[in-house]
């Protein structure tokens, strides 16, 4: 049975932390090894016990053998390092040290570097001399300095330097995860979204992952050929008639199928699913049956389905497919989820990939569909929007593959959310099941049939929307909107639900407004938003995609996140402090694709 055991090929990356010391003896670096060898020790156990990887384990670090106080040290650790598969690199300091003899030479390494605020040894005055360094030799790195001094014995970490320390690592965990991971595009270009022609240059310059591509007949292959595991496959179909009740049939009577030919929809989108999966992660179960090369999978670390139309205007839709292998629960049990993108959307393919690593949590795949003033909603409902919808709401929607966690039945102090999946309980992975119905798809849309997911997110979640849209001329651009889930009245959103498809995954959003630019108004939001689709994760984490983006060298075209949150490399500053939002399109360009 495939599982997350099989989605890597490679050793999850560890972070590396690096004690640079003063490399002067005969007492400086002497009267010093302790306190920053313990600096270094603060912090890997900060991140054990914060940082997971996304089995759940908690995150490994590796620390020099030795202090830094040269060139020679530097070396030593940089061959450990590699030898450790350390993705993420961070410095530790609270002195002066010799800068450009310490530094961090590898450029693929998300890199920074904690200068202890203390006025018994200039940390701050080297933290401030290797950032230098690192912007004159193009190196890019984060610099965290504390807001209030401490006591050279203090060996407690600041709440603030806690969170950038915490921030940059979980963000420079993601640089590393991608890397040398697949994004597999399963069918081509679908109905001509610009998304799912899939740009090899941009996984590749910019996120250091490879593109693969199968034809959708091979799905068909396997279903024909019996490649798939037919007791899983068993398993799985009881488990679907038990726990995925079917809805009502949309379709006008004389179009609609019938019960044979349902029950057969059944059955294939089951075996699609289960398909998709192996082309991802490989199933070793395969190699037993006879079927080595299958069994490999594709090491894909995300994928997309094309479906329309050229599958689904004669097969079932990839509805099931998606809605079942984005969430955190199957006929397996409780797992991860995996990353699969409607319409082989890849640019949001990818984006749902940054939300996922960065909090192990399902992500939503949804088209920005409508905006709904709030003179409109009380035009047509006679309602009046108020909390969180005061100002308006974005409706989104599509045909299905929202991962079933979006329910937003799994409860923590009673309050909705979406959890890791080692924190999901049996009973709310039942829940989300409870919670969505399993519509006859429209076959206006879909000609070959299948079931699209259909359920109503709980409201009062915190949420972030992202996309990344390309750019002729600049390359990929990133924007983020936070907001909330809204709840409304049955009635409200009966009616507004069914003036488009009401067979889909509804959630209500109302991106927290700032007052100006893009998010001056609801209206603006959806006016600015550069694509259809968006991709939708549990909490504001709007700042680790700031933080994500400038790693990647992916400028930032719009995003409600307070300043005080933003933490981008000190060479960003180098471009101007007035606009920071074009700073950092000038630092992206001038800097280039981390990979490039």
């Amino acid at each position: 049975m495939a599982d997350i055991s099989t989605r890597y090929q490679s050793a999850f990356p560890k972070i590396g932390i690096r004690p640079a010391i003063d490399g002067r003896r005969k007492g400086i670096r002497e009267s010093l090894e302790e306190q920053t060898m313990e600096m270094a020790r603060s912090v890997a156990r900060l991140f054990a016990e914060n940082l997971r990887y996304p089995n759940g384990e908690p995150v490994e670090c590796v620390i020099a053998d030795t202090c830094i106080g040269g060139v020679a040290e530097a070396a030593a650790c940089g061959e450990k390092f590699s030898r450790e598969g350390v993705g993420v690199s961070i410095t530790v300091t609270p002195c002066w040290c010799y800068g450009t003899e310490t530094i961090d030479m590898d450029p693929s390494i998300p890199k920074a570097v904690w200068g202890f605020n203390g006025t018994e040894r200039p940390g701050a005055v080297y933290l401030a001399a290797v950032l230098s360094g690192y912007a004159q030799k193009g190196l890019p790195a984060f610099g965290i300095y504390g807001n209030e001094v401490q006591d050279s014995g203090d060996t407690t970490i600041p709440n603030d330097v806690r969170d950038k320390l915490l921030g940059f690592a979980r963000a420079g965990l993601v640089v590393a995860l991608m890397k040398g991971k697949t994004y597999l595009s399963m069918g081509s270009v679908s109905m001509g979204i610009a998304g799912s022609i899939v740009n090899d240059a941009f996984f590749q310059d910019y996120l250091g992952m490879r593109t693969d591509y199968i034809d959708m007949s091979e799905f068909v292959r396997r279903m024909d050929q019996g490649i798939y595991d037919p007791a899983e496959y068993e398993r799985a179909l009881s488990w679907v008639k038990e726990n995925c009740s079917e809805g009502a049939d949309n379709n006008p009577p004389a179009l609609q199928s019938t019960r044979e030919q349902k029950d057969k929809d059944w059955e294939t989108v089951v075996k699609m699913t289960l398909i998709a999966r192996d082309l991802m992660i490989g199933n070793p179960r395969l190699d037993e049956l006879g079927y080595g090369e299958e069994a490999l999978g594709r090491n894909a670390i995300a994928s997309g389905f094309q479906g329309q139309r050229a599958w689904t205007d004669h097969f079932p839709n990839g509805d099931f497919l998606e809605a079942m292998l984005n969430s955190s629960f199957d006929w397996n049990g409780i797992r991860a989820p995996y990353i699969v993108a409607t319409e082989n959307d890849s640019l949001n393919g990818a984006v749902m990939l940054f939300g996922n690593l960065l909090t192990n949590t399902a992500q939503i795949f949804a088209d920005v569909r409508t905006f709904w003033s709030p003179d409109s909603v009380e035009r047509v409902t006679g309602h009046r929007l108020s909390g969180h919808a005061e100002n308006g709401i974005l409706h989104l929607i599509n045909s299905g593959p929202a991962t079933l966690d979006g329910t937003g039945q799994q409860e923590q102090d009673g309050k909705p959310v979406m959890k890791s999946f080692w924190d999901i309980s049996e009973e709310e992975a039942q829940k989300c099941l409870d919670a969505t119905s399993w519509r006859p798809a429209s076959l206006e849309y879909f000609r070959g049939g299948g079931y699209s997911s259909d359920y109503l997110t709980r409201g009062g979640m915190p949420m972030t929307m992202s996309r990344i849209n390309l750019v002729k001329g600049i390359g990929p651009v990133l924007q983020i909107a936070e907001g909330y889930s809204v709840d409304l009245p049955e009635h409200v959103h009966d009616t507004l639900d069914k003036r488009t498809d009401p067979t889909w995954p509804t959630t209500w959003f109302a991106p927290t407004l700032t007052g100006s630019g893009a998010f001056r108004t609801v209206y603006d939001v959806m006016d600015n938003w550069g694509a259809n689709h968006g991709s939708i994760s549990y909490g504001h984490i709007g700042a680790d995609l700031i933080t994500l983006a400038s790693m990647l060298r992916i400028p930032v075209n719009m995003h409600n996140v307070p300043a005080e949150r933003i933490f981008r490399p000190r060479a960003w500053s180098l471009f101007g402090t007035d606009n920071p939002e074009s700073a950092d399109y000038r630092a992206c360009t001038n800097f280039g694709p981390l990979y490039n």
